[in-house]
């Protein structure tokens, strides 16, 4: 043991000695400037160099490792849902020639492929939208019920809202 010790301590001397050769400048005969570790032979002049001293700066700080979550767990999707915002339920629709417009709130929100469809007395009222917005005009006096759709890019239906009455008021001939 005292023997591996004794050979790790000459290695580091060996290797630390030249850390502390000096350096020594000369001019040869043609001129050249030359730097080397060993003094000029044959008596010549030689100028040390002093050296700076080495820049060195501290090691960064150990930093804690960042502990890993586990990836968040996939969530369901929300389930899609549609309502009628507007007209509310047992509305009534005052003369005026028939005319209102129809607001459907669809949740989450549509994603691409999806449409909507407003169904007035269980009959489509114009072709699948993307707008949540449809002006009926010229509609016959009575009730009504308003249905909202929403449809999958095949045309399924993906979710329907519930039913809202109006009463339209208009006068007659």
């Amino acid at each position: 043991m005292l023997k591996h010790i004794f050979s790790v301590l000459l290695c580091g001397a060996l290797f630390a000695v030249p850390a502390l050769a000096q350096i020594y400048k000369t001019t040869d005969a043609d001129g050249n400037v030359v730097f080397t570790d060993q003094p000029p032979a044959g008596g010549s002049s030689a100028e040390t160099v002093e050296l700076p001293q080495t820049n060195t700066t501290p090691p960064p700080p150990v930093v804690a490792p960042v502990e890993r979550t586990a990836p968040a767990q996939p969530q369901e999707p929300a389930p899609i849902k549609v309502s009628i915002n507007s007209p509310a339920d047992e509305t009534t629709i005052p003369m005026g020639g028939g005319i209102f417009e129809v607001v459907a709130a669809p949740s989450p929100g549509l994603e691409s492929g999806q449409r909507l469809q407003l169904f007035m007395d269980d009959e489509p009222q114009g072709p699948p939208q993307t707008s949540n917005r449809w002006k009926l005009e010229n509609v016959l006096r009575g009730p009504h019920d308003l249905m909202v759709r929403i449809l999958g890019s095949g045309g399924n239906v993906l979710a329907s809202s519930e039913s809202v009455r109006v009463y339209v008021l208009r006068p007659g001939i």
